[in-house]
Formats: structure tokens, sequence, C-alpha cells
């Protein structure tokens, strides 16, 4: 399977977003269901804004939705595809 450019660069952004270890804990988080970002920084013990920070690349690479309930604002993640990601990223590092 040839690989173009564009699509090589799509790749290279989405593992980059997953490369930082609070994404990747607000993910773990996720999968569990909706979150509000008062919830997701109590469970990984951020701050909401750094919590609003790091949604905010996950997002804009569309691993993550939000939805606005009066002020605040609820997480979940976009599909299916991110939790298989995840899952099979956390297999590779626990067997190797």
């Amino acid at each position: 399977m040839k690989l173009t450019e564009l699509k090589a660069i799509q790749l290279a952004e989405l593992f980059s977003a997953l490369s930082d270890a609070s994404r990747v804990r607000i993910i773990s988080l996720l999968i569990e269901g909706e979150m509000s970002v008062s919830a997701l920084a109590d469970g990984l013990k951020m701050t909401e804004s750094a919590v609003s920070h790091q949604l905010r690349g996950l997002r804009q690479m569309r691993l993550v939705r939000a939805r606005k309930e009066g002020r605040q604002v609820f997480y979940t993640l976009d599909d299916d595809h991110v939790v298989k990601l995840y899952s099979m990223g956390l297999d590779h590092v626990e067997h190797g």
C-alpha cells in the first residue's frame, strides 16, 4: 500500500496528538463515557484550564467531540477508532 505525502502527514499528526501523556490519560477516562471538563480535571488531578488546553488539540484531530449543556462542556470520544488506537497501543506497551 503506497502512502501519499498528505496521508503520511495526517498520520504523523495523529500520532503526534497521541504523543502527550496527559492527552492519553484523557482518552483513557473518556473510554468509560462522556465527562465534563471539571470531572476530567478532578480525575487527572489537573486544572480545568490545562485539561481544556489538551482537549482543544484532541478536538482538532477529531479524537474527541464536545457537547455544551448550559455553561458546562462535556466531551466524549469521537468514534470507535479512537478506542481501537488506544487499546492497540496499550496492548503493545504491556506485551511488547
